[in-house]
This record gives C-alpha cells, sequence and structure tokens, in this order.
C-alpha cells in the first residue's frame, strides 16, 4: 500500500477527474484515501493546498508520459505527429478525462491565484516545449493551439477523430 500522501493525491485525482474539483470533499478523500483526517492535514492544509499538488505531481507525471512516449522518435516532423498520437494514447489510457488542468481551470474562482499559477505554468511548459523543438515561434504556437483543440475536442466527443484530422494538417504544415 502506497504512503498516504500518495493515497491522497491518487484519490484526489480520481474524484477530481470523475465528479469534478468543486463536487469532491476532504472528508470523501480522507475516506476514500483510507487516511486518518489528521494525516490528510500533516500534508495538506486544505484542499487548494491539495489540489496545487496534485497539479504539480500531475505536470511531472504527464511531461514523463510525453518524454517517453516520443524518446525513440528523432525526426521532427514525425516526433510532432506522435505528440499528437500521444494524445490518443492518453485518451485510451484515461478513457478521454482530458485535461486536468483545463478541468480545474473551468471550476475555480478567477481570483484563486494558488491553482491558476499552476495551471499557467503547465500550459507555459507546454507551449515552450513546441517552441524549443520546431525553434519557429509562429508555427509552434499554431500547432501548441491545435494541440490544445483537440484535447477538448476529444474529450467533449469522446473521439480521437479531430486528433487524427489535425495530424494530416500537420503533416502539409511542417517540411
Amino acid at each position: 500500500m502506497a504512503f498516504p500522501k500518495e493515497r491522497i493525491v491518487k484519490t484526489a485525482f480520481e474524484l477530481f477527474s470523475r465528479q469534478g474539483y468543486n463536487s469532491t470533499g476532504i472528508n470523501q478523500i480522507i475516506a476514500e484515501a483510507e487516511v486518518a483526517k489528521a494525516s490528510f492535514y500533516q500534508y495538506f492544509k486544505s484542499k487548494e493546498d491539495l489540489c496545487v499538488e496534485f497539479l504539480t505531481v500531475r505536470h511531472q507525471y504527464w511531461f514523463h508520459e510525453l518524454d517517453v512516449f516520443l524518446m525513440h522518435e528523432e525526426v521532427l516532423k514525425q516526433r510532432m505527429l506522435k505528440a499528437f498520437d500521444f494524445l490518443m494514447y492518453m485518451n485510451g489510457k484515461e478513457d478521454f478525462r482530458g485535461c486536468s488542468f483545463l478541468n480545474i481551470l473551468s471550476e475555480i474562482p478567477v481570483d484563486n491565484v494558488k491553482i491558476l499559477s499552476v495551471i499557467q505554468h503547465h500550459k507555459t511548459e507546454l507551449r515552450t516545449y513546441f517552441s524549443e523543438l520546431l525553434n519557429n515561434e509562429e508555427l509552434s504556437d499554431h500547432i501548441y493551439l491545435l494541440f490544445e483543440s483537440c484535447i477538448i475536442e476529444s474529450q467533449l466527443f469522446k473521439s480521437n477523430e479531430l486528433i487524427e484530422k489535425t495530424k494530416k494538417l500537420i503533416n502539409t504544415l511542417l517540411p
């Protein structure tokens, strides 16, 4: 059995994904993670602090998975196409749950700077990831926006169809 902190974060991911951030209470997390209330508060002062930790762990996990998925692809065009295959891989693995960061964003108040800054950090890192790969700011921003759109649309329609269509477009955009 995992350590209490890891169980809490894992349970938060499952519950936030299934029922949303606002509909998930601390007591439910404590019960389903099978930890004592004191253990929860030993690691997290609030649900907001848990959310920040969850998103930080999710960020590390997501980029690690992306790096592993693209590890053996050295040709730039193929690497970019495979990044979109990664979305389909994650959709299959996580049943079209979409982007944890955008899901949480849709539920927090606009003045929640603590969580918002973690979400912005993740999206900035993703945008930078494409920028560094392509070394062309305009093109990388377009691909970043296509990537983000594919995440949202595939979650909405529980389908990879638009990801496949986007890959065809990217194939024409890249040399």
